[in-house]
């Protein structure tokens, strides 16, 4: 809303004004004046109502978000299960209430996958012996008791091998008692290099900080030797990263999204070109997720560099083969996703668009109350969707059959705001419908398409991983070090999404190394086990 004229209004002019309207004797110029004042009225109260908003997002950010109560709408968009034409869904199934979430109880033994067993037999009784308490019976075995031990270690332990030696008194030969076969050829085992890779970029942990907490416990480790010993696991990956990406690249569903991250080497390019006055074609850092459904297989790739998330997208679909149809890609509508447009089907994240709307719903509770409560039910029926395990065919019926007419009342109620002039185009609410409207198309493909995601909540959850490393170590030193990053982050959380242990992945990619080189596409997290020899 654009800022009134200045007015220039004396307290006694104002006096005088208040008596000829009481009197009923205005003149022309007094209607000027007061139409001047309310222009200046609701010019104030929009700034008032932007001002609390902007108030409340700065205590949001210090202080967190409230929990709170939302009251039913009065008026909202009309009920999804009611259509003009009364159409259901496949098996006239209705959306069911949800399920509360299980509580926080003791995890069961069958948790811990990677446990070592050990079998404990009684100290006295075996079975077919006499009971010891009737003299009656004879004893069987039953189903064995479980109980749990967890013991605590350092990320990474040492053995200290002390080798017998004897020297001939006469010809001074030294004979030396060999190792056992389990110490290995090599100081550090792939074990031990996997548990470096965890620690780094999956728990987050810096190496100066490793080595400080190794020293602690009696294992010192210098950051330098940590970074060779996971340049050895990287030297041994890379062929599964580049498998990885070409499975992706022919994905059907990808999501896409970015961070910023921080790259010693590229800022100093970016000082050099400012100090010698050369403008710098680009100076931002992005580490992009590419988070891709191919099969039955998700596939999360990171990529670190000036490159933003577009441009990595369409540097991965470069790699798509030609018979593999038109892609579904999810991300927000930031500019910095779009790639080519025309090779692809473009989805926009409905949850960002009720996110502008919750954090406005306490300047204008009536307002955004229709609108979220709308969303949550389309976001009620996709979870239904997905408990009912539809396939990709009945779940857009189902969306189609009850999700349309709701996202049909909401589009007419946003509009009404707009063209009506309920709502000042210009603030925070009205910008948040605008953002609805301009991207209506988008924001509603799981109508139109199959297996079109409804927002980006998968790929934001991948980020994590990435902004947990940025948190704990700041930055990268080098573009090749990100890339380090990168590869090995897009590994372990490729296995996290194949409930794949890690761990022994990574173990198993060193230790075969010469077969994976070979035919790295045996060697993928969901089937590797099939290549490995038996114990």
């Amino acid at each position: 809303m654009k800022r009134p004229e200045k007015l220039q209004l004396s307290r006694a002019d104002g006096e005088a004004l208040r008596t000829r309207l009481a009197g009923d004797t205005l003149t022309a110029a007094d209607r000027c004046v007061l139409d001047h004042v309310l222009q200046w009225y609701f010019w104030l109260l929009f700034a008032l109502q932007e001002a609390t908003f902007s108030l409340k997002r700065l205590r949001v950010m210090v202080f967190g978000e409230k929990p709170k109560k939302r009251q039913e709408p009065s008026t909202a968009p009309q009920d999804s299960a009611e259509g003009a034409s009364g159409a259901q869904a496949p098996g006239d199934r209705a959306p069911a209430a949800t399920e509360g979430r299980p509580g926080h109880g003791r995890r069961g033994a069958q948790a811990y996958s990677g446990a070592t067993r050990m079998e404990c037999r009684h100290e006295e009784l075996t079975a077919g012996e006499r009971c010891p308490v009737c003299g009656r019976g004879r004893l069987y075995r039953i189903e064995p008791g479980v109980e749990m031990r967890l013991d605590g270690h350092a990320l990474l332990s040492a053995v200290r091998y002390v080798l017998e030696k004897f020297r001939c008194s006469a010809c001074g030969q030294v004979f030396t008692a060999a190792a056992p076969a389990e110490a290995g050829a090599d100081k550090y085992s792939p074990r031990a290099r996997a548990v470096l890779v965890l620690g780094r970029y999956y728990l987050g942990v810096p190496l100066y900080r490793l080595e400080g907490y190794q020293a602690m416990v009696g294992v010192p480790v210098s950051d330098a030797t940590q970074w060779d010993q996971i340049e050895r696991v990287a030297d041994c990956v890379y062929p599964v990263f580049e498998q990885l990406q070409t499975l992706a690249a022919q994905g059907e569903v990808i999501y896409q999204d970015d961070t910023h991250v921080r790259i010693l080497s590229l800022i100093g390019e970016n000082r050099q070109a400012q100090a010698e006055g050369a403008p710098a074609e680009r100076t931002g850092m992005y580490t992009t997720a590419l988070v891709v459904q191919q099969s039955a297989q998700t596939i999360c790739l990171y990529f670190a560099g000036r490159a933003h998330a577009g441009e990595n997208l369409e540097a991965l679909l470069t790699r798509r083969e030609a018979d593999q149809g038109t892609p579904i890609v999810m991300s927000d509508a930031l500019a910095a996703n779009t790639a080519d447009e025309a090779a692809l089907i473009r989805c926009h994240c409905l949850a960002h668009g009720r996110r502008k709307f919750s954090e406005l719903e306490e300047v204008w509770p009536e307002e955004c109350a229709v609108v979220i409560e709308a969303l949550k039910q389309v976001f009620d029926h996709e979870e239904e969707a997905r408990v009912q395990q539809m396939n990709a065919i009945e779940r857009l019926a189902y969306h189609q059959a009850y999700s349309g007419p709701i996202m049909e009342a909401l589009k007419q109620w946003l509009d009404t705001q707009i063209d009506e002039r309920l709502v000042e185009p210009n603030s925070s609410l009205g910008k948040a419908i605008a953002y609805l409207r301009g991207h209506w198309e988008t924001l509603t493909r799981f109508l139109q398409v199959e297996r079109a995601p409804l927002d980006t909540n998968i790929v934001e959850r991948a980020l994590k991983l990435i902004i947990r490393q940025r948190k704990n170590s700041l930055f990268y030193a080098t573009e090749y070090s990100a890339y380090i990053a990168s590869m090995l982050t897009s590994l372990i959380a490729t296995c996290l999404h194949a409930g794949v242990n890690a761990l022994e992945y990574l173990v198993a990619l060193q230790e075969h190394r010469p077969a994976v080189f070979g035919d790295p596409a045996a060697w993928l997290p969901w089937n590797y086990h099939t290549n490995l020899a038996p114990p």
